[in-house]
């Protein structure tokens, strides 16, 4: 099959493509001819890590045909289109993929922690399948399993963002932010949304932002202040660590949840605890989402409600283009590889 495969550290000129051995699916598995597969910054952290496995395929967001199927799987899946979860966990079991994986002692993610999706063929767990619906694109669908399933998992289980709350979503051009923006939209929050660009602020307003702030020009804090009468909003999101760290939690209200999900600019911070304790805010981490959030997630979009937002489509062979993209601060939405 072809496939992209790592098996140094560094920048996008370590990312192999060629020919590798045909994956072989095991009792509990299922082989997909994958049709897309999604990228996310946790294929650069991959990339540039040096505690994952080598070789791996990277490719998280995997979508694509049941080809063959383990001798240990219950029933035939042979020829579903499917949408497959992100993560695993050993011995996984219809509980254990409607529980919260990453709390799990033996929790990994594919394409990072065992073979991904950036190949003609992916071996997975059985369990992992979802179908997807007839009026999802390859494409569309590819973007969902990480960036959408984070969002949704971040404001409604960790951020328990209702009707009627303000949240502010940092980097409204990322995979994540320009999906919570319309998610919390379509629940009835208000939204401010924060970018360093004009043309990317623009954007959020178009997808349901009430209110923008552009970060190289504007005080986020202050601005968020403004914008909520001085109380500050319910809810923060943020995957960009240190440098949004002291301006999440200056627009936080007494008793709002701060929501992280990554550390994309830096992981090492320093607050405030008095501030925090006094005004009976939370701090909260998150990773994915659950199997039943990645359903509801799928079924929402399929029924228009909310739509992923495609940057650019590579095919695989192109995949130093598609990471050098991945990593531009031009980029609004997803990059997806396009492979079967």
């Amino acid at each position: 099959m072809k496939a992209v495969w790592i098996e140094r550290t560094g920048g996008p000129e370590v990312l192999e493509y060629g020919d590798r051995p045909d994956p072989e699916p095991k009792g509990d598995e299922v082989l997909v001819r994958v049709k897309a597969c999604g990228l996310n910054h946790l294929d650069v952290w991959v990339r540039r890590g040096k505690s994952f496995p080598r070789p791996i395929i990277p490719g998280t967001d995997i979508v694509g045909v049941v080809q063959k199927q383990g001798a240990g799987v219950r029933g035939s899946h042979l020829g579903r289109e499917v949408i497959v979860f992100p993560g695993f966990a050993d011995e996984m079991s219809a509980a254990k993929m409607r529980g919260y994986l990453p709390v799990c002692p033996d929790f990994g993610m594919l394409g990072a922690h065992r073979d991904g999706g950036c190949a003609e063929l992916a071996a997975v767990p059985a369990e992992s399948l979802l179908e997807k619906p007839p009026q999802l694109g390859w494409h569309e669908a590819a973007c969902l399993p990480i960036a959408f399933m984070t969002a949704w998992h971040m404001l409604f289980d960790r951020g328990q963002l209702q009707p009627g709350e303000t949240v502010l979503i940092h980097s409204a051009g990322s995979g994540v932010g320009h999906g919570a923006i319309q998610m919390a939209h379509m629940m009835g929050a208000r939204v401010i949304a924060t970018s360093g660009s004009a043309a990317k602020l623009t954007k959020a307003r178009e997808l349901g932002a009430d209110e923008v702030i552009d970060y190289n020009k504007e005080d986020v804090s202050g601005r968020v202040r403004e914008f909520t009468g001085g109380r500050g909003v319910d809810v923060v999101l943020d995957h960009n660590g240190a440098v949004s760290w002291e301006a999440s939690l200056k627009s936080l209200a007494k008793g709002g949840r701060l929501v992280v999900c990554g550390v994309t600019q830096g992981a090492r911070v320093t607050f405030d605890l008095g501030g925090l304790f006094y005004q009976a805010q939370s701090i909260l981490g998150s990773t994915i989402g659950r199997w039943d959030e990645l359903h509801k997630v799928i079924h929402v979009v399929a029924a228009g409600r909310v739509h992923p937002v495609i940057d650019r489509v590579f095919p695989l062979s192109e995949i130093r283009k598609a990471h050098e993209r991945l990593e531009s601060p031009e980029r609004f939405g997803k990059i997806v590889m396009e492979i079967g």
